[in-house]
């Protein structure tokens, strides 16, 4: 039987529409699928960020913690067995002949308890939690400048403390792993730590004239074994969700601390 040339367009039209029906069916499923993988694959990488993030909180928390264990071990026990030999050793009494070699051990005691005292302050930042995290830098930089070997100066006029509140440990902390290792490394003459803000950004700059890292450097030694102080310095940024950056120019070499505001 014969269908008239009218039904059977109608049959083919009806196939199509019930063909494209069937795609669009399709289409959308798959896509409602990628979007729901989508949104499970993005839920498990904020859950590994968290948990990273949490993981580096609790390192934080230990590692001040056992600062401050030491800092008080090094404050309350050996500066007080240090003060007590040094008062033992005045009580002794030298011949003439032995008077410059006592001198000069009063000389050393003298300088193992002013550097056990610095070594304590700096492991329990109390300038930090007193008067805040400029503050805490100004006072960490004086106390390197030598007029025969290195000048240190500071350009800290920022407005940052109520921003940084709860992570200024971890900022001083990365401020002092730089120093100190421009200090033992880059043989510079001058150093020199400055800040500027914006409502985005907060941007602190460490210069020096000595022999600077350069970027490819850093990003090489943060994942090397052995280089704990770059570790401790990205486990950090990781956590402020910051960046750091080295650059060389004419006048010496910046390392530039990128943290966000908000």
């Amino acid at each position: 039987m014969n269908l008239p040339d009218a039904d059977f367009k109608l049959l083919i039209l009806v196939g199509i529409s019930v063909m494209l029906l069937l795609f669009v069916s399709f289409l959308l499923i798959f896509i409602s699928t990628q979007r729901r993988r989508f949104r499970y694959q993005r839920h498990l990488q904020q859950l590994r960020e968290k948990q990273q993030e949490l993981l580096i909180k609790a390192a934080v928390r230990s590692e001040e913690s056992e600062r401050l264990r030491i800092a008080e071990e090094l404050h309350d026990e050996m500066g007080a067995l240090l003060f007590s030999a040094k008062l033992h050793f005045q009580s002794v009494r030298a011949s003439e002949n032995d008077l410059p070699l006592q001198q000069k051990g009063q000389e050393l005691l003298d300088e193992a308890i002013r550097r056990i005292r610095g070594l304590s302050h700096n492991l329990h930042s109390s300038i930090l939690q007193e008067f805040g995290l400029l503050e805490a830098i100004r006072n960490f930089v004086s106390k390197l400048t030598d007029d025969n070997l290195i000048q240190a100066t500071t350009a800290l006029d920022c407005e940052c403390a109520a921003v940084f509140r709860d992570n200024e440990i971890s900022i001083y902390r990365m401020i002092q792993e730089l120093i100190n290792n421009t200090l033992k490394h880059a043989h510079a003459r001058r150093i020199h730590v400055s800040c500027v803000n914006t409502a985005e950004k907060f941007v602190l700059t460490i210069f020096h004239d000595g022999e600077g890292l350069t970027q490819e450097r850093f990003d090489e030694l943060k994942f090397r074994p052995g280089s704990m102080g770059f570790k401790i310095i990205q486990n950090r940024l990781i956590l402020l969700k910051g960046e750091l950056l080295f650059t060389q120019r004419p006048n010496g070499y910046y390392i530039d601390l990128f943290l966000p505001v908000a």
